[in-house]
C-alpha cells in the first residue's frame, strides 16, 4: 500500500508539472520571460547576470547529486536508469558549472525570474533524478528499444546544438563591445533561436528515451517556456534589425 501511495504521489508531481507549463503557456501569451534583453525593474533590483545564473542553476546540479551519491538509490545499478541520469548531469554540469563563467556581458537579471528558476531547479531535479534513481522501472532490453535509442541519439545533437549556439551567441561581441549583433553560423542561419530549438530537442530526446510522465512535463515546460522566449527573439531582431534575414524563422526552420 506504501509503494502504490508513492507511485501515484509520483504521478501527480509529474501530471502537476504539466498543469504548470498550461498555466506558464498562457502567462506568456502576455509577458515575456522577464530576463535578459526582457529584464523590467518592476520584477525587483537587480542581481549580476553570472552570479544569477551560476546561483539559480546550481540546485538543479547539487540536489541530484545527493540524492545519487547519499541515498539509497538502488535504480541507479540499471542501464536505462544510469544512462538517463547522466544525460541529465551532462546538460546540468555544463549549465551550472561551466555556462555562467563563460557570459560576456549581459543584463542583470530581476530577482523575482531568479528566485522562480531556484524554485523550478530545485523541484525538477528533484523530481527527474528521485525518480530515476529510486522509482524507474524499465522493461529488459529498454536501451535497445527504438524509443530508448531515437530519444538518446535527439538528446544528444539536441545538446550539440545548444553548445554550438551558446558559443555564437558569446562570439557576437569583440572584447570592449556593447550591443546587440545579428547571430550568424550553425542553425541560426535558419531559426532566430537555434539555442533555444537544441535545448527543446534535448529534453524532447530526454522525455521519450525516459518515457514517464516526469520526463515528459519537463520537455513540456522547456517547449512552453522557449519557444515563447523564440518568437519574441525573433520578433525583436525583426524589429531592431532593418537587415534581419527574411527567410529565417522563429524555431523551426522553413516552417515558423
Amino acid at each position: 500500500t506504501c509503494c502504490l501511495y508513492r507511485a501515484v504521489c509520483w504521478h501527480c508531481m509529474g501530471y502537476f508539472f504539466i498543469f504548470m507549463a498550461v498555466c506558464t503557456f498562457f502567462t506568456l501569451l502576455f509577458e515575456n520571460v522577464p530576463y535578459g534583453r526582457y529584464a523590467s525593474g518592476k520584477y525587483g533590483f537587480p542581481i549580476n547576470v553570472k552570479f544569477a545564473w551560476f546561483v539559480q542553476e546550481l540546485p538543479a546540479f547539487m540536489v541530484p547529486l545527493y540524492l545519487v551519491l547519499w541515498t539509497p538509490s538502488a535504480k541507479t545499478s540499471q542501464l536505462p536508469n544510469a544512462l538517463l541520469i547522466a544525460m541529465y548531469f551532462c546538460h546540468y554540469v555544463q549549465r551550472s558549472l561551466v555556462y555562467p563563467f563563460l557570459i560576456r556581458g549581459g543584463k542583470p537579471t530581476p530577482v523575482v525570474s531568479f528566485v522562480l528558476a531556484i524554485v523550478f531547479c530545485i523541484v525538477n531535479g528533484y523530481m527527474q533524478i528521485r525518480y530515476l534513481s529510486h522509482y524507474a522501472e524499465y522493461p529488459e532490453g529498454w536501451v535497445t528499444h527504438p524509443c530508448f535509442i531515437i530519444g538518446c541519439a535527439l538528446w544528444l545533437v539536441g545538446w550539440l546544438v545548444n553548445l554550438h549556439s551558446d558559443h555564437i551567441l558569446r562570439n557576437l561581441r569583440k572584447p570592449g563591445e556593447t550591443g546587440y549583433k545579428i547571430p550568424r553560423g550553425g542553425l541560426f542561419e535558419y531559426v532566430s533561436g537555434a539555442n533555444f530549438l537544441g535545448e527543446i530537442t534535448e529534453w524532447a530526446g530526454f522525455a521519450l528515451a525516459g518515457h514517464s510522465v516526469h520526463s515528459t512535463s519537463f520537455s513540456i515546460f522547456t517547449l512552453v517556456v522557449l519557444a515563447s522566449r523564440a518568437v519574441a527573439h525573433h520578433r525583436w531582431y525583426l524589429n531592431k534589425f532593418e537587415d534581419y534575414p527574411e527567410s529565417r524563422k522563429a524555431l523551426i526552420p522553413f516552417v515558423f
